[in-house]
């Protein structure tokens, strides 16, 4: 089995029902393997088994259901404008003279001349503009599954229909008002169309990003390619100001370089040789020579933009409630308005009298026109009225702009469920090395002993001697003393004391560097040993170094914390979450960072393979748990996690199973992440209560009569903008 997932842009979708009849229809076919289709950003995004089906065969799935697959965004907001032009051409009139007949009791040239004029206007709209609508609507039938296209249909048509009949009973004419159906329902997928472009710009801007061409080294001459001509291997040319055009690492040069684009962090990093650099960051200060590492589809951008639309793709738990009642929303909206039409018929009387009522203070209320009006005036405010469109676009679209707004920040996240069950989380388990830590040992501290030596001597013969070991404690100590800018001194009769330490002759003398076991001979003082307590319950490594059988200096050693760890902890503690060191580290060590970054709860001393037991034990005792960690060994607790969160620094198997990843590394991301879950999932209670309010206020008022269709197609269409409107808000949200 050869599993694939690709991303088809689906034209004709006019509802969440339309959505689901697609996807029905993608999981009754043999070799697919899971399809989601997403009504806000018109995508269906489908896993399948390429042995069984092909792409094309995919799209014809898609055509078969009643619609069509685009390549591009704008080519469905270029026809829906091309729509909504020559529909508001045709409609505008039929207004004016309508207006003229309502207000000033104006029928001009003479009655048979209006009539006939607001049925041939009506004409166009409903037949050659909004075509597509009715074919959606008929398919829609075909296919018993009735989506918001048979509600606009059947509310067009039964006014037309009733223009139509002015002509031979004395009934209203109501083509002018199907015009005005067809041209508002255009009008809104415009709206519709222009807003979810805005609300997937954050996709378009990251694809944007990326550099067009490269000047590459040939011969020792500069060549400048096409962005898709570059190979792994080819040495590029990136000049200050320039974006480096894929990820690499440099060769030659040192700069400083903007990675706010992957980060969200304004501060630019400086790099040098052997350092790795991201595609599309920006060059701003030396001139660098980059090897390509990485190129197409591998690069760190196209992995955003791939977790990205992964996240738009999938469906928040309690989006599943919505499609179930959308799913039987627009059958039940038509027995509503079939009882509408025979109540009206049925009980005249009792209901003319509560338009009487009504007609004191809504000035669109007649109660002079008749039973069948009334009853024609109330079903087609029934079907306009009810779409559940803004149902649909309630969940999807909120999601949408927060996966966009978390790229933006470097908070990519892999699955919309994790946005739901980030805000029901009560303990948030951090791994310690590379993620509290910085996961690189530094010297802190140097101790003189006595005052044969200074602190600069001491490294000094420390950093010589430790030169030829291969240990991280010894390349900390080196890399102190490269900082400093010592010139080492060479070194004769080098020996390497397994676990112990190192000792050579630098300058005629005997130098040890190393534990206390290494200095078992020479014996090490209460002071010397005091200092060695301390600097352990501080969670360092005291690394002793002796001249000539003499211990002349301490140089602690350790895993320092990153700069934003204590900063973010006590954040998370003030928004209510419980914190926890989870860690191979001895106990010691683990409750003496744990104190200094404020961490709740310790749990140290366990083995790589019982990390998840150990998740699954604080699951059991206190519910929801999230866990950040950067190892391999850190990949099966974040899958058992309810939240799996990956710092992006980290390792790839680690970054593939976590629902989350942490571009910058930075723990302060978790705050955000968090803020970022909040919001989004507010914002999408706000829209689905807005919807399933609007629906449950709206549908009895136009029952009664009191909504005129015209009024109900624009408080149809405005449900959904404000839906649009209001996810698009989140952008406000403050994350930093």
């Amino acid at each position: 089995m050869t599993n694939k997932k690709i991303s088809l842009k689906i034209v004709g979708m006019s509802c969440a029902s339309c959505a689901q009849s697609i996807e029905k229809s993608f999981n009754r076919v043999a070799g697919v393997i899971e399809a989601n289709v997403n009504f806000a950003t018109a995508t269906a995004t489908v896993t399948y088994d390429s042995s069984q089906i092909n792409i094309s065969q995919l799209n014809q799935v898609v055509v078969a259901a009643g619609f069509q697959v685009l390549d591009e965004d704008a080519q469905i907001v270029l026809k829906a404008q091309t729509r909504l032009i020559w529909s508001w051409a045709f409609t505008i009139p039929s207004i004016v003279w309508m207006l003229a007949e309502m207000i000033f009791g104006i029928v001009w040239p003479n009655q048979l001349v209006y009539s006939i004029g607001l049925i041939l206007l009506a004409t166009p709209i409903i037949f050659i503009i909004g075509f597509p609508t009715l074919k959606s609507a008929w398919k829609s039938v075909l296919h018993l599954s009735a989506n918001m296209d048979v509600l606009i249909a059947m509310g067009a048509l039964v006014s037309y229909m009733a223009g139509i009949a002015n002509l031979f009973a004395p009934i209203a004419n109501y083509g002018g008002i199907a015009a005005m159906i067809m041209t508002f329902h255009l009008t809104g997928r415009y709206i519709e169309a222009k807003a979810r472009g805005r609300s997937s710009q954050a996709i378009r801007k990251l694809i944007e990003l990326g550099a067009k061409t490269a000047r590459i080294l040939v011969g020792g001459k500069e060549q400048e390619l096409d962005i898709a001509q570059v190979q792994a291997g080819d040495i590029m040319i990136v000049r200050p100001g320039e974006k480096i055009p894929t990820d690499g690492v440099i060769v030659k040069g040192e700069s400083s370089i903007d990675e706010s684009m992957a980060t969200g962090e304004s501060m630019a990093v400086n790099k040098k040789v052997g350092d790795n650099v991201i595609g599309a960051t920006i060059n701003q200060q030396g001139l660098l020579q980059v090897k390509a590492t990485k190129i197409g589809q591998d690069t760190f951008l196209a992995q955003i933009v791939k977790m990205v639309e992964e996240c738009q793709g999938t469906k928040v738990p309690i989006q599943k409630f919505a499609d179930k009642v959308t799913g039987f929303f627009v059958p039940t909206v038509l027995v509503i308005a079939l009882l509408t039409f025979l109540a009206w018929m049925i009980f005249p009387n009792p209901l003319g009298q509560l338009l009487l009522w009504a007609s004191n203070f809504i000035p669109w209320v007649n109660p002079d026109l008749g039973a069948i009006y009334s009853a024609i005036a109330a079903t087609v405010a029934v079907l306009v009225i009810a779409c559940p469109c803004a149902l649909g676009l309630a969940t999807p679209t909120a999601l949408m702009v927060g996966s966009g707004i978390g790229a933006e920040n470097g908070i990519l996240i892999r699955d919309g469920a994790a946005i739901q069950a980030m805000k029901d989380i009560h303990t948030i388990v951090f791994d310690k090395t590379g993620t509290i830590t910085k996961g690189k040992p530094e010297v802190t501290d140097i101790i003189r002993v006595g005052d044969l030596k200074s602190e600069a001597d001491i490294l000094t013969l420390a950093a010589s001697v430790e030169f030829g070991a291969n240990h991280p404690l010894a390349q900390a100590i080196v890399k102190a003393a490269e900082k400093k800018g010592i010139n080492l001194i060479e070194l004769e009769n080098f020996v390497s004391v397994t676990g112990q330490g190192v000792k050579a002759t630098v300058a005629g003398e005997m130098v040890l560097v190393g534990s206390r076991k290494l200095m078992a001979e020479i014996g090490l003082t209460t002071t010397i040993e005091s200092s060695l307590s301390r600097m352990e319950q501080e969670a360092k490594t005291a690394v002793l170094v002796a001249l000539d059988n003499k211990v002349i200096g301490i140089i602690a050693v350790a895993d320092t914390l990153k700069e934003d760890s204590i900063k973010a902890i006590a954040r998370l503690e003030e928004m209510g979450l419980e914190t926890v060191m989870l860690t191979g580290d001895n106990e010691r060590t683990a409750n003496a960072i744990a104190k200094r970054v404020g961490i709740s709860r310790v749990i140290a001393e366990v083995l790589p393979d019982k990390k998840v037991a150990e998740i699954q034990r604080l699951q059991a005792k206190v519910g929801m748990v999230a866990m950040v960690g950067d190892g391999i060994n850190d990949a099966p607790a974040l899958i058992q996690a309810d939240v799996g969160i990956a710092i992006g620094t980290g390792t790839d198997i680690a970054i593939e199973a976590s629902d989350v990843t942490l571009v910058s590394g930075d723990l302060t991301s978790v705050v955000k992440a968090i803020k970022l879950s909040r919001a989004t999932f507010g914002k999408i209670k706000q829209n689905l209560g807005w919807a399933y309010g609007y629906n449950t206020l709206a549908i009895p008022i136009a029952i009664l009569g009191f909504l005129h269709p015209v009024i109900a197609e624009i408080a149809m269409a405005s449900s959904s903008i404000s839906v649009i409107t209001n996810a698009n808000l989140l952008r406000r949200v403050k994350l930093k």
